[in-house]
């Protein structure tokens, strides 16, 4: 199996920063394009930032200039910078990667459980 972990959620004030990481483990042979979604209680997930394999980034255009997407392949982890922060970007924020096991053969995509992140003073 293979599992996501988030960290780094927490309070923070308006203006403030964090820094959110995902960290994969278990049994496979790669990881493909990461993500960040971010949810609220009664909305969709929303699509946040995605990273692929070679380091191409892409944003919602709510965090674009504010938030900065990266990867370590080695340590098979994704981190998500947050500056300028908001209240409209309270809410719990997921890990998502497209992973290929059975020896490459097959892509599985993944979800962390979620760490919350809340943006008030």
């Amino acid at each position: 199996q293979v599992q996501l972990v988030e960290s780094g959620g927490g309070l923070v004030q308006p203006g403030g920063s964090l820094r959110l990481s995902c960290a994969a483990s278990g049994s496979f042979t790669s990881i493909g394009t990461m993500a960040w979604y971010r949810q609220v209680p009664g909305k969709q997930r929303q699509l946040v930032a995605t990273i692929t394999s070679d380091a191409t980034t892409s944003y919602a255009d709510s965090v674009k200039g504010r938030f900065t997407v990266s990867r370590d392949n080695a340590k098979n982890t994704v981190y998500l910078e947050m500056s300028i922060l908001k209240s409209e970007d309270t809410a719990v924020y997921y890990c998502n990667a497209i992973v290929a096991r059975l020896f490459g053969t097959r892509w599985f995509n993944y979800w962390g459980q979620g760490t919350q992140v809340t943006v008030s003073s």
